[in-house]
């Protein structure tokens, strides 16, 4: 009867420690799905989005986190051909691409 009573307390021990567990993984569930929310609102893609929800997921207030740092120049060309090439894909994207980073 001993053993039946021991075996019943280690099982009690046992599910509330899981249970605590599961509770923390929960909470980081919804923090991830709050984050998540907010970036969708926001229209964040990219890395836009990775360092919105490397800022939210760490609890850092906005402010603290590293300031962007300037695009090359080749970068900003990159930028402005992309914008201007909306609406065009496959060959007449490539081309549109290629004439307008030689350029």
């Amino acid at each position: 009867m001993l053993r039946y009573v021991i075996a019943a307390a280690a099982m009690v021990v046992t599910l509330a420690a899981s249970s605590g567990a599961s509770t923390a993984a929960t909470a980081q569930q919804e923090k991830m799905k709050t984050c998540n929310a907010d970036a969708t609102a926001k229209s964040l893609k990219g890395d836009e989005r990775k360092t919105f929800m490397s800022s939210c997921l760490s609890n850092k207030p906005a402010a603290a986190a590293e300031p962007a740092k300037p695009l090359t120049a080749q970068q900003d060309k990159m930028k402005k051909c992309n914008t201007d090439a909306a609406g065009k894909t496959g060959e007449d994207r490539k081309a549109f691409m290629a004439s307008c980073l030689k350029g």
